[in-house]
């Protein structure tokens, strides 16, 4: 998957404010049909899993090959469209940022809790139109390649990496489990096996 140099998050905050995790879906693609409620739902599921709690946003991202090819010569410095690109916020930065731009409260206000600020987990930007083409070498279908990189994705997002063989081992374990609790709600097919211990 076409994330590798993503920067680490060694401390990931998975709590917000009061409210609940939100994911907000877009597709801006037109060359794949794709369930948006269907996604979105899979990656609250994962946020849920991986202990995201509290007022927290994710988006998720369906970009045609042409605008994926732009992001990712712009921010991975490599040529062509790839299937995933996952962009984590530092939510240390963010929140004060927040502040600093945040209307005045007044003086008859209490100061901002930064414990009530959304915790902005990231973006997930994924092309159906690469993930279409490698899905028979994959994943073996076009709708568990889909589910993968919605997973590999937030995997991403929440700090998860594959720099390393240990890494690379630990993170394929996290998404065959969370795609069997949350995409497949039983072990995963055979095919999808075979290709993932390739």
């Amino acid at each position: 998957m076409g994330d590798d140099s993503r920067p680490r998050l060694s401390t990931r905050k998975l709590v917000g404010g009061d409210g609940a995790p939100e994911v907000h879906c877009f597709d801006e693609q037109n060359a794949v049909p794709i369930d948006l409620a269907r996604w979105q739902r899979l990656a609250h599921a994962v946020l849920l899993d991986k202990g995201v709690r509290g007022q927290a946003e994710l988006t998720l991202i369906f970009l045609g090959e042409s605008d994926m090819a732009e992001l990712n010569e712009e921010h991975m410095g490599k040529t062509g469209a790839t299937d995933v690109l996952a962009f984590p916020l530092d939510t240390v930065e963010t929140a004060a940022m927040f502040v600093e731009y945040a209307p005045s409260r007044g003086p008859d206000r209490p100061p901002l809790d930064l414990s009530d600020v959304p915790l902005l987990l990231g973006d997930v930007v994924i092309c159906p139109a690469v993930a279409e083409r490698n899905a028979p070498e994959h994943a073996g279908t076009l709708d568990d390649e889909l589910a993968l990189l919605v997973v590999h994705g937030v995997l991403h997002v929440l700090g998860d990496d594959h720099a390393t063989d240990t890494e690379r081992q630990a993170m394929r374990a996290s998404e065959l489990r969370l795609l069997s609790a949350h995409h497949w709600n039983g072990p995963p097919p055979a095919a999808f096996r075979q290709e993932q211990t390739e």
